[in-house]
């Protein structure tokens, strides 16, 4: 089993729990040492055994996929990783011998910010419960944003600012150049994450990006800017959700760009200072970073009924925030709005984006929706679903 996920998620807390033996190359350089050496040595202990922080020594894969051919047993290793290493793409895949596990920040679900009543699997199946509004305000929901998911950093937002900026200082100074093999220019990096906070919810192009970035001396090459976004999605700092693949009536051209999310949006708001205070006064900015939040928490509950979530945009300018899709073939599309005043703009969307999909290849969708920063959930009488994002769950 391999455990991926941004530093801080809880991975190595969740796979000590399963395991029966350990080794950590964050922390012990001696087994960086053997790694390269010996090892196999690394490899013997009670099973399951956990190689944590693996893409430290990348080249221990060869080794962990030799010794599970060899031992012709399941459950033998857990490895938990906080990166991806540059080579990974002609690393052996470890197919049929590694179960891969994306793990996050935790979901207001998880954090019991949301009850959880209506559940995205049941608005798949074509139902939904109604619920109450929790009187959670704009303002309280806000600092719940910036206080972020991160298990071991909960607190009040002025409490989690500043570690929140340390994580990403980190990013910049520590984890790309280990990554990379090389230190990047630092103040050119942190520049580019500051870009990409401002493009939150956004299309992630370097060359728009490049432009949004602010640093003494000359321009920076989008190749540059290019060479950053691979990076630090890499890490998981950020985790760009891509397009969906349409069956379209119309001939509309789709917009093939990912769009930029951080995987934690209280990252995006320490990147640009953005405290609640501040976002109550650029609700723009706030209506972009809780469409960050809503996608972190729709991918955990979308992983859990093994679904995929992605966005759609087209030359016509019509544009749908979420698209949930299960392997089994049904979908549902998500229109993601702060404010309960933008509800009927978003059912506009949703409707005009329904008529254009050909249902006779994707069948109908099992759910439309608006989810927003606050209220009730409750069904419309045209069938669209309104769902505040404390009551959404798994």
């Amino acid at each position: 089993m391999v455990l991926d996920g941004p530093r801080g998620c809880g991975k190595t807390r969740t796979a000590s729990e399963c395991a029966a033996s350990s080794v950590s190359f964050d922390r012990d350089p001696n087994a960086r040492l053997l790694a390269q050496t010996a090892p196999e040595a690394l490899l013997d202990g009670p099973i399951p055994r956990l190689l944590d922080e693996w893409q430290l020594v990348p080249e221990i894969w060869g080794s962990v996929r030799g010794a599970i051919d060899d031992r012709a047993q399941p459950g033998q290793f857990i490895l938990t990783g906080s990166a991806v290493p540059v080579d990974d793409d002609t690393r052996h895949t470890g197919a049929a011998r590694f179960i891969r596990i994306k793990m996050r920040p935790c979901t207001l679900a998880e954090l019991g910010v949301s009850s959880g009543v209506v559940s995205l699997a049941t608005l798949l199946n074509g139902d939904m419960k109604a619920a109450a509004d929790t009187g959670l305000s704009v303002p309280d929901l806000l600092s719940r944003l910036t206080v972020g998911g991160f298990p071991g950093v909960q607190g009040t937002a002025a409490d989690t600012l500043d570690v929140h900026r340390e994580y990403l200082a980190s990013v910049a100074h520590s984890d790309i150049p280990r990554l990379l093999g090389r230190t990047p220019r630092p103040a050119r990096l942190e520049a580019v994450i500051r870009a990409l906070a401002r493009h939150s919810g956004g299309p992630m192009t370097a060359t728009a990006i490049a432009a949004d970035v602010v640093t003494p001396g000359k321009p920076i090459d989008p190749d540059t800017v290019a060479l950053y976004l691979d990076t630090l999605t890499r890490v998981h700092l950020i985790e760009p959700l891509q397009s969906w693949g349409t069956h379209l009536r119309s001939r509309s051209r789709q917009r093939s760009a990912p769009v930029v999310h951080f995987t934690d949006p209280a990252l995006a708001a320490a990147a640009i200072g953005a405290t609640p205070q501040a976002l109550l006064q650029d609700l723009r900015l706030a209506g972009l970073l809780f469409e960050s939040l809503a996608i972190r928490d729709l991918r955990v509950y979308a992983d859990a009924v093994r679904g995929t979530v992605e966005q759609y945009r087209d030359n016509t300018g019509l544009e749908v925030d979420a698209i949930v899709t299960l392997s089994d073939g049904r979908w549902g599309a998500f229109e993601i709005k702060l404010g309960t005043f933008a509800i009927g703009d978003a059912v506009k969307t949703l409707r005009r984006f329904a008529a254009k999909v050909d249902t006779r290849v994707l069948g109908a969708p099992s759910v439309l929706g608006v989810i927003v920063g606050t209220g009730g959930a409750y069904r419309r009488e045209d069938g669209i679903v309104v769902i505040p994002i404390d009551a959404l769950g798994p």
